[in-house]
């Protein structure tokens, strides 16, 4: 039954992929939203948005001494435009060069991914999740840059997910 279940769930999914856009966009957006809320209550999925064991680490973790040096200065220049120059920029435009554009963006994304080793070891995160994460992270970045032209569009998007990060844990922090 569980799995009738799950495949008759998916079915209903695709079947709506392709009855939803023939509706108006309004309907569609509150249908959508709703149908998906209930279908979260229906199949009691866990959303993760409060995991106890993410906001205890957060909690636990000591944040730099200046807050404001951190989220106007390092998170900005020293991690955001460090990396966007060095991997989205100069690796991706050697490795493009060496290996046409989609192996230029794979090996940025794979050296980006492998150049938070020792991140994830002097914070206790799990190497190969971080590895794969972050390498993922700067697939998506390289694509940015590649899709808009501009390193803008990357660095704002890795700006947006350090700060939101960091402020994160900050108010965890402070709510702990």
């Amino acid at each position: 039954m569980t799995r009738l279940r799950a495949l008759s769930l998916a079915a209903a999914l695709v079947g709506w992929s392709l009855v939803s856009p023939r509706l108006p966009a309004a309907w569609r957006v509150i249908l959508q939203a709703g149908a998906g809320a209930l279908l979260v209550l229906v199949t009691r999925a866990p959303l993760g948005l409060r995991p106890p064991r993410v906001r205890a680490a957060m909690a636990e973790r000591q944040p730099p001494a200046s807050v404001p040096a951190w989220l106007l200065l390092q998170i900005p220049v020293g991690t955001v435009w460090a990396e966007e120059a060095a991997f989205r920029a100069a690796l991706a435009t050697a490795g493009s060069r060496a290996f046409g554009q989609p192996g230029g963006r794979l090996l940025q994304a794979m050296a980006f991914g492998l150049s938070h080793i020792a991140d994830a070891r002097a914070t206790g995160a799990p190497v190969a999740g971080t590895v794969l994460v972050t390498g993922v992270a700067g697939w998506l970045f390289g694509w940015l840059a590649d899709r808009s032209g501009s390193l803008a569009a990357p660095m704002l998007a890795h700006l947006a997910v350090n700060e939101a990060g960091a402020i994160a844990a900050l108010t965890v922090r402070r709510s702990a």
